[in-house]
């Protein structure tokens, strides 16, 4: 299990402005399409790690928590689900919080966040955090210039306490081009499967994406520290996306692969007697 850790181990990503710019006005990235044959194979090796790395962060009371931020249709929902579908939602658990309610507005901003970071034994993931705060908030006039300012000032202490605290976090900006986010949202407004995905905020924010982008230029120049750095992920291809960006949390997170026990299953007890009854009992139709 270590030497598939090693071989997943990637150079930590710099994080700029200039060159996450340059990717997304280049649109596609140049690799070909991954083959999901190929994809498939690579992610039951990762879901793998993230199984060995679930046991370690049991064993070892280790807090981890994840932020997934980025533009809309990047591909933040599809990764988290490819990161806990196999494992247990015990020890991974997902926070996306909805608008905040009258009371939540008027707490201190990190406030309804704070609740939900991890304890011992936990690996918690935000689907989008308190970082709506430098992106959708000001872009969409629901702050002030102001409070994104303040913001953008006292979120590195707030983290860096959650450092010192124990909590190894990891953030993660999910970059999509312009031509692969209009295909994307196109294919919501034309598919019954995905269209509930498709929301009145998200038409209003495909016409700004400029004003997204000085927002998020803004937030990385203020918030990528030591203790708690932004790693870029391009998903113009979702499958790379999601392999690059699993391999790359499991490269930050120093677990080492438990004992494997030897279990053999026991012997099933006699009937003992029984006999099944005849009752009443209802079956579902069986038309597959």
């Amino acid at each position: 299990m270590a030497k598939k850790k090693d071989k997943h181990k990637q150079h930590d990503a710099q994080v700029q402005g200039s060159s996450a710019g340059a990717r997304e006005e280049a649109g596609a990235s140049a690799a070909p399409k991954m083959r999901r044959k190929e994809y498939e194979r690579e992610m039951r090796v990762l879901h793998g790690e993230l199984v060995a790395m679930q046991e370690w962060v049991k064993e070892a009371g280790a807090k981890i928590c994840v932020v997934f931020e980025g533009r809309d249709t990047a591909g933040k929902g599809g990764t988290i689900k490819r990161i806990t579908e196999r494992v247990s939602p015990r020890v991974f658990r997902v926070v996306a919080l909805p608008a905040p309610t009258a009371r939540e507005k008027s707490q201190m901003y990190i406030q309804r966040y704070i609740s939900h970071f991890p304890a011992a034994g936990e690996v918690v993931i935000f689907d989008r955090s308190w970082y709506n705060r430098a992106g959708v908030e000001p872009v969409m006039g629901f702050c002030t210039p102001t409070e994104t300012e303040r913001f953008l000032e006292l979120v590195p202490g707030v983290e860096k306490a959650m450092a010192d605290s124990g909590i190894l976090l990891l953030k993660y900006w999910l970059e999509v081009s312009l031509g692969e986010q209009t295909r994307r949202l196109e294919s919501r407004i034309n598919d019954p499967r995905k269209i509930w995905k498709l929301s009145d905020m998200d038409l209003k924010s495909y016409s700004r994406w400029y004003d997204y982008s000085r927002a998020r230029d803004a937030m990385f120049a203020a918030t990528d520290t030591a203790w708690a750095p932004w790693y870029i992920a391009h998903t113009d291809d979702k499958k790379r996306g999601r392999l690059n960006t699993i391999s790359h949390l499991l490269s930050q997170v120093p677990y080492k692969a438990l004992a494997q026990r030897d279990i053999t299953l026991p012997k099933r007890q006699r009937p003992g007697g029984y006999a099944k009854p005849d009752l009443p009992l209802r079956h579902i139709p069986a038309p597959f």
